[in-house]
């Protein structure tokens, strides 16, 4: 489960966006569903994501915001001893809905299917 307590408090205020960036980035990438979003790899790497703030708009119970997570993704060879294989770090870029609820900061997280 994830809690967004800053992005909730910072609500209304002209900081919010730098805030549920800072806040989202500090999560570790795997409490997110990056795999999942994944177009042209195998695996999510370890190396930190940017988060992209695209909007967000509120109502009296929750708030709703869209953003775009750009990371890397890895294709990996088969980890054999002798798999001259390099891995391969490919940008990779998913959107994701969050609905944070207003008094208790509990994040919802969906993947966004952009594919047309």
């Amino acid at each position: 489960m994830i809690h967004l307590p800053k992005a909730r408090d910072a609500w209304s205020s002209p900081e919010f966006n730098q805030i549920l960036k800072a806040e989202l980035e500090a999560i570790e990438a795997d409490r997110l569903p990056l795999q999942q979003g994944l177009s042209q790899s195998s695996m999510v790497s370890p190396e930190p994501f940017s988060v992209i703030v695209v909007g967000s708009e509120a109502d009296a119970a929750v708030i709703h915001c869209r953003v775009s997570i750009i990371y890397a993704g890895i294709v990996a060879g088969c980890s054999c001893a002798d798999d001259p294989t390099p891995l391969d770090r490919l940008t990779e870029c998913c959107e994701l809905q969050l609905v944070i609820d207003r008094v208790s900061a509990v994040t919802k997280v969906t993947l966004l299917d952009t594919n047309p």
